[in-house]
This record gives C-alpha cells, sequence and structure tokens, in this order.
C-alpha cells in the first residue's frame, strides 16, 4: 500500500510540474511573439537609443513642443529611418501651427495609411541633401528636394523663404541641421 501511495505521489508531482513546465514555455513563447510583434514594425536606426551623441534631426523634432503634428506625419509615412541617417540632412519643419494653417481636414486625410505615399511625397519635399546656414541659403535659388522636385528660395531683407516659407529658427543637428518654418510646403503637382 506504501508503494502505491508513493508512486501515485511521484505520478502526480511529474504531471504537476511538467504541465507547470508546459504552461511557462507558453507563457514565454506568447510574449516573445508579442515582443516580436511589436519590433518589428518599428525596427531601424531610428529606434535605437543614444543619450550621448548630438541629436539628429528626427530627435530634435521629437523633442520640440511645437513639431507634435510633423513627428506624427513622419511615422504615419514611415519616415523615421530615413531622418537619422548620416546626411547632412536639411529639414524645413513647419510647426504645428504651419499644419494648422491648412485646410480643415487636410492633415487628418494625409494620415491616413492609403494616402501614407502622399504624405512621404509632401514630407521629403522638406528635405535637402545638405547642412546650410540660413545665411548661406540667401546665396541660393532653389534646391533639389528628397522628392526629386526643386523648391525656389527667396530673400527678402534679413529674412529667407523656402518653397514660399519663412524660416523662423535654425537648430543645429547632428546629422545636419532643422530650419524651422511657418508654412507648410506642398510640392507642385508633376504633369
Amino acid at each position: 500500500m506504501k508503494t502505491l501511495i508513493k508512486t501515485l505521489f511521484a505520478f502526480i508531482c511529474i504531471v504537476f510540474i511538467s504541465s507547470c513546465d508546459s504552461s511557462e514555455k507558453q507563457k514565454t513563447n506568447t510574449n516573445l511573439k508579442e515582443e516580436i510583434t511589436k519590433t518589428s514594425k518599428k525596427q531601424g536606426q531610428a529606434f535605437l537609443r543614444d543619450d550621448e551623441g548630438t541629436p539628429n534631426v528626427l530627435q530634435i523634432a521629437i523633442g520640440s513642443p511645437d513639431h507634435k503634428t510633423l513627428v506624427a506625419a513622419v511615422q504615419a509615412a514611415e519616415l523615421e529611418n530615413a531622418l537619422v541617417n548620416a546626411g547632412p540632412l536639411m529639414v524645413f519643419a513647419p510647426t504645428d501651427t504651419a499644419f494648422g494653417l491648412l485646410p480643415e481636414g487636410t492633415v487628418e486625410d494625409l494620415v491616413k495609411p492609403e494616402n501614407k505615399n502622399v504624405l512621404a511625397n509632401i514630407l521629403k519635399y522638406h528635405v535637402t541633401p545638405g547642412n546650410y546656414s540660413k545665411e548661406f541659403l540667401k546665396k541660393f535659388k532653389k534646391l533639389g528636394q528628397a522628392n526629386n522636385q526643386d523648391v525656389l528660395v527667396e530673400v527678402k531683407g534679413d529674412d529667407v523663404y523656402v518653397g514660399g516659407a519663412k524660416i523662423i529658427g535654425s537648430v543645429k543637428a547632428g546629422n545636419g541641421i532643422v530650419h524651422v518654418i511657418d508654412k507648410v510646403m506642398l510640392p507642385p503637382t508633376k504633369k
């Protein structure tokens, strides 16, 4: 009888331990799948953390209280990684107020997944290879943008306008410069 009880007790312990181990493995696999799903959507240099280097153009926009709409648009167009490359890049960054000047519903419409390519084209129209100060930009008549279109540069007194948008401030970045502008530049329609 003692042997039967010992055998039964041993059997119950083995079943209990193996079921705990199995549920733990299942929980680990589920957590791993969730983590892979989360990170697979957000990969690349834009999602690496560097607390010691000079902020890049994307980090400057993310850290700015006046560029929340721009950051949301960059994320909707999935252009984060393009803005953290070595550059140098000049980003003409419209403020939230500038986005507010667009016709009502424009931003909400542009960030829809079906408009991702249109939004990406508009955002690329705000990026130029180079790292030029506002003063140096006065020497240009036009700039070639990342969307393969040109944007006009105008000087009015001490002010510099790019694509009709006035540069109201500039911030040096680790991979270029961010020129804060007062208007969203819309690329000309291609013929």
